[in-house]
């Protein structure tokens, strides 16, 4: 079991999502930065697919209760092994009794615990992901016993790697949304001539951008969204549906993030910048 000692500001269990089930408005969910958890369980050897811990901001305090290995990623949080410092993108060894404990976060904004063969959580409609009222809690709380299997051999193939952040990455790749055509030249201009600010309305839900552009009228039945689909509010707002966003709106969907943009705006927090590229 990997015992939480503390839990930090917002921990929670995430595989890469829950599929098959928006029909009834059950979001996909999944770890908010996708590319950071391929690559921790890359090289722990691990399905791409296997559970990790998401860490928000602020990490939590973990004790292990067998041997395995682990290996961290995601945003660059001061993290340690018995007080011995570890780094992202390595392959630890973790044996029976350590702790690991996280300090101060120095880049991004989430990170990622993968362990050798996975998190054991309970499975509910085909994914371990935490989402209430799917799971029964909708994040790891203080205390709470994470099963994982223990491993006192492995030889991994890759024990590091060198990886080029996406933190310092600020524009953001979209594609035209269903609603695409109603927005006016002015509009447009606003969207890609101009940087915006992460709003303190941001989490797993969706993100709200600062800036306002020229608002519109438009009426629209509620529709179908997806994890990365941009809302035009009435009074000009831009919202960014994320991983545990709804699974319909009524807002004109004008812009559609890719998924590595996705990615790179889940290590955004307040005040930070970023702008889009049409392609």
């Amino acid at each position: 079991m990997l015992k939480v000692l503390k839990p930090g500001l917002y921990l929670t269990i995430q595989d890469l999502g829950r599929y098959g089930y928006r029909d009834i408005g059950v979001p996909i969910s999944g770890a908010m930065d996708v590319e950071s958890v391929k690559k921790a369980n890359l090289l722990l050897e691990n399905d791409e697919n296997d559970a990790v811990l998401e860490i928000t901001m602020t990490g939590p305090t973990l004790q292990f209760d067998t041997d395995t290995y682990i290996s961290l990623s995601g945003a660059h949080i001061v993290a340690t092994l018995n007080n011995e410092p570890i780094d992202n993108y390595t392959v630890i060894k973790v044996k029976k009794g350590d702790i690991l404990s996280y300090g101060r976060l120095e880049k991004g904004f989430r990170g990622y615990l993968a362990v050798k063969g996975g998190l054991q959580s309970e499975k509910l409609l085909n994914s371990r992901s935490q989402f209430f009222p799917v799971t029964k809690t909708a994040r790891v709380k203080d205390g709470q016993e994470i099963p994982y299997r223990e491993t006192v051999d492995y030889e991994p193939k890759i024990s590091e790697v060198k990886i080029e952040e996406h933190f310092e990455i600020n524009k953001l790749k979209v594609y035209k949304g269903p609603e695409f055509s109603l927005l006016s030249d002015a509009q447009l201009t606003e969207i890609f001539a101009k940087p915006f600010t992460i709003s303190k309305e941001n989490n797993r839900m969706a993100y709200q951008l600062s800036e306002l552009i020229a608002g519109h009228s438009h009426s629209m039945l509620t529709s179908g969204t997806l994890p990365g689909t941009i809302q035009l509010t009435p009074a000009g707002r831009m919202i960014i549906l994320m991983k545990d966003g709804q699974t319909t709106g009524g807002y004109p969907r004008i812009l559609q993030l890719s998924e590595e943009s996705i990615s790179i705006l889940a290590q955004k927090k307040y005040g930070d910048e970023l702008s889009f590229k049409l392609f």
